[in-house]
C-alpha cells in the first residue's frame, strides 16, 4: 500500500528536523492516509479507497462521484 490519497494524489513530503541549536536532519511529513468503503450508487456496488482526510472532505462537499472522476481524469486512480 502505496502512502498516495487516489482521490487528492497527496503524497509524504521531505522536511527537516531542527534541533534548538539549529541543527538540521532530514525528515519525512506522511499524510494523514486511511482505509474506507464507499457505497458508489451510480455503479451499484461498494469500492475501498485508500483516503486522506483532506479527500475525505472533497468527497463530502462534491459527491463520491464527481470526486472519482476526477482523481481518474488527473490519474490518481491506480484501479
Amino acid at each position: 500500500m502505496s502512502k498516495i490519497c487516489q482521490i487528492t494524489g497527496k503524497k509524504a513530503m521531505v522536511g527537516n528536523n531542527v534541533s534548538h541549536s539549529n541543527h538540521r536532519t532530514k525528515r519525512k511529513f506522511n499524510v494523514n492516509l486511511f482505509r474506507k468503503k464507499f457505497y458508489w450508487v451510480e455503479e451499484d456496488c461498494w469500492i475501498s479507497l485508500n483516503i486522506s482526510a483532506a479527500g475525505l472532505r472533497t468527497i463530502n462537499k462534491v459527491g463520491l462521484d464527481a470526486a472519482i472522476k476526477k482523481a481518474a481524469e488527473k490519474g490518481y486512480l491506480n484501479a
